[in-house]
């Protein structure tokens, strides 16, 4: 299975990522793999501080606004979900969303970073 295809099966809506960068699929690929290298200088973790949001809300706001261009939507939807609850004072929900979604997130990224390496 190639990337595109197994990505889809991940959830991510390819066709739409791709209309974005008008069918441009080297291009698209290539946005994959500079989200990979993001998403590991960005890392949002499960311990993260919930007195001072505000790097992470940085760092959720990063991700959720990528995520969301490549239509990686397991991880938009839920990085979104994210942003709005740490917004409004909630870590500890936004916690929860995110230790759901890592699981995914990584899935994604392991996927992306296997046939880049191919």
């Amino acid at each position: 299975m190639n990337l595109l295809d197994e990505l889809r099966t991940l959830g991510v809506d390819v066709e739409d990522g791709m209309k974005r960068l008008m069918g441009n699929e080297k291009l698209y690929t290539r946005l994959l793999g500079s989200f990979v290298k993001m998403i590991k200088s960005q890392e949002v973790t499960e311990d993260f501080d919930a007195t001072d949001c505000t790097p992470v809300i940085e760092k959720v706001h990063s991700i959720k606004g990528t995520a969301g261009n490549l239509s990686l939507t397991p991880i938009f939807e839920s990085y979104s979900e994210m942003l709005s609850l740490l917004r409004t004072g909630k870590p500890e929900e936004a916690r929860e969303v995110l230790k759901k979604v890592l699981p995914v997130q990584k899935e994604i990224v392991d996927c992306i970073e296997r046939h880049m390496n191919a």
